[in-house]
C-alpha cells in the first residue's frame, strides 16, 4: 500500500474513528484503525465488536493495499505532522513507514485479514431525520440511561418510531426522561433499544451533517451522518412500561421560569460534594419554592417565585437528578406536577407534549 493524502484531513478522520477504538481487549488488532487503500479512496475503520465507525476520504492511492495501525499511536503522530502532505506506504510484512515533511515515522503494523468483520445488516428498514433535531433529542434524554448493568436494557435509549412520530424514552430506576417529536414516517411502527455509547458517538459526528439515515434492522442499527457509517447491536430485553410509571393526577401544580429554578439550585447544591451527599429540599406553597441544603459544611437557602396551585408540598430531591432535567428543558416555562412528598414529580411544557421528565424524590429526615 502506498498513498499519499492531506495531512488535516487524515488527522481529523482517523481522531473520529479512534473514538470506538479499545485499549481493554486481547485483541490486538482491535486496538488499532484498519486503512484500505483502493479506487482513488480510503477507508478508515474503527470497532469494538459492539459499535462500529467508517468514513472514506479521496486520496491519491499510488498503490492499493490495506493494514491495521495501533489507533492512539497513529493519531498522536498525525496531530503533529509538520506539513500539508502525508505519505503513507506499507509492505507485505506489515512494516509502514508515514512521511510528511522533515518527520518520518517507521511502524510495525497488523495484516487486515486480522481484523473482525463489521456485522452485515440486511432487511433493515430506513428512516431520514434532520440531524439537529436527533441530536437535541439524545442530548435531552441520554442523561437519564442507567449506566447499572443489572438491566442491561436500560444502558440505552428505547426508539419508538410511529406514523410521522419519534419517540426518545431513557430510564435508570430515578427518573426518566421522554422526547416526542414529529417527523416523515409512514410505514409501520416499531421500537428498538439504541445503547447509550452508541448515540454519544452518533451526537459528536451530528454536529457537522445536516440530515441522518437511520437503517434498522433485527439486531443492529446502521447510522449514515455525511461521510461517516457508525454500526451498533441493539439492545435486547424487557424495557420498563413507561406509560404505567407516569402518575395520572397531581394534587400540586407548579408554574416555573426554567432558569430561575436552575439558578436557584445550582446556588442551594454549593455545599453538597460527593463525600457529602445530602437532598435538595423544596417547599412548595405560597406562590414561592423554598430551597435549602444543610451539610457538615453549613446551611444555603434560596427562594424563587413561582404560579403554585393546590396543597403544600415539602420535599427532598437528589441536586444532579433535578438540575439534569431542568437543564434539558428546551422552553422558558414549564409545568412541574407533585402528589405529595413521596410519590415523583413530572416536569412537562406549558403545551403540548415535546417532553416529559420525571423524578423519584429522596425522603428528607423524619420522613415515614
Amino acid at each position: 500500500m502506498k498513498i499519499r493524502c492531506n495531512t488535516q484531513l487524515l488527522s481529523e478522520a482517523c481522531q473520529n474513528v479512534q473514538r470506538v477504538v479499545t485499549t481493554k481487549t486481547t485483541i490486538p488488532a482491535i486496538e488499532g484503525i484498519l486503512l484500505r487503500a483502493e479506487d482513488g479512496k480510503l477507508q478508515l475503520t474503527g470497532y469494538d465488536l459492539e459499535v462500529g465507525i467508517m468514513t472514506t476520504l479521496d486520496i491519491n492511492v499510488e498503490e492499493e493495499g490495506s493494514i491495521v495501525l495501533n489507533a492512539k499511536i497513529l493519531c498522536d503522530i498525525l496531530r503533529r505532522l509538520p506539513a500539508e502532505t502525508v505519505t503513507i506506504e506499507a509492505d507485505s510484512r506489515q512494516a509502514c513507514r508515514i512521511r510528511c515533511g522533515d518527520a518520518e515515522y517507521k511502524l510495525i503494523g497488523i495484516a487486515a485479514d486480522e481484523y473482525p468483520e463489521l456485522p452485515t445488516v440486511n432487511d433493515s428498514r430506513p428512516v431520514i431525520i434532520d440531524s439537529d433535531l436527533l441530536n437535541d433529542m439524545i442530548r435531552e434524554t441520554i442523561f437519564a440511561v442507567s449506566t447499572n448493568d443489572t438491566k442491561m436494557i436500560h444502558n440505552g435509549i428505547k426508539f419508538e418510531i410511529n406514523p410521522g412520530e419519534l419517540r426518545l424514552v431513557a430510564v435508570d430506576g430515578f427518573r426518566m426522561a421522554i422526547r416526542t417529536e414529529s417527523i416523515k414516517y409512514d410505514e409501520e411502527p416499531f421500537h428498538f433499544v439504541v445503547p447509550s455509547k452508541t448515540l454519544n458517538e452518533v451526537s459528536k459526528l451530528l454536529d457537522s451533517s445536516e440530515v441522518a439515515a437511520m437503517n434498522v434492522a433485527k439486531r443492529h442499527i446502521i447510522f449514515e451522518i455525511g461521510s461517516y457509517t457508525i454500526i451498533s447491536r441493539l439492545l435486547d430485553g424487557e424495557f420498563l412500561d413507561y406509560s404505567a410509571a407516569i402518575p395520572k393526577s397531581s394534587s400540586t401544580t407548579v408554574e416555573v421560569d426554567v432558569e430561575n429554578f436552575i439558578h436557584s439550585i445550582e446556588r442551594t447544591s454549593l455545599l453538597i460534594t460527593d463525600r457529602l451527599k445530602s437532598p435538595l429540599r423544596c417547599v412548595f406553597e405560597d406562590n414561592n419554592i423554598k430551597i435549602s441544603s444543610s451539610t457538615s459544611l453549613g446551611t444555603a437557602e434560596d427562594r424563587i417565585p413561582a404560579k403554585i396551585e393546590g396543597n403544600r408540598v415539602e420535599i427532598g430531591f437528589n441536586n444532579r437528578f433535578l438540575l439534569d432535567a431542568f437543564r434539558a428543558c428546551s422552553c422558558e416555562t414549564v409545568k412541574v406536577s407533585l402528589n405529595g412528598a413521596l410519590s415523583p414529580i413530572t416536569v412537562v411544557p406549558m403545551e403540548g407534549e415535546k417532553f416529559l421528565y420525571l423524578i423519584l424524590p429522596v425522603r428528607l429526615r423524619g420522613e415515614h
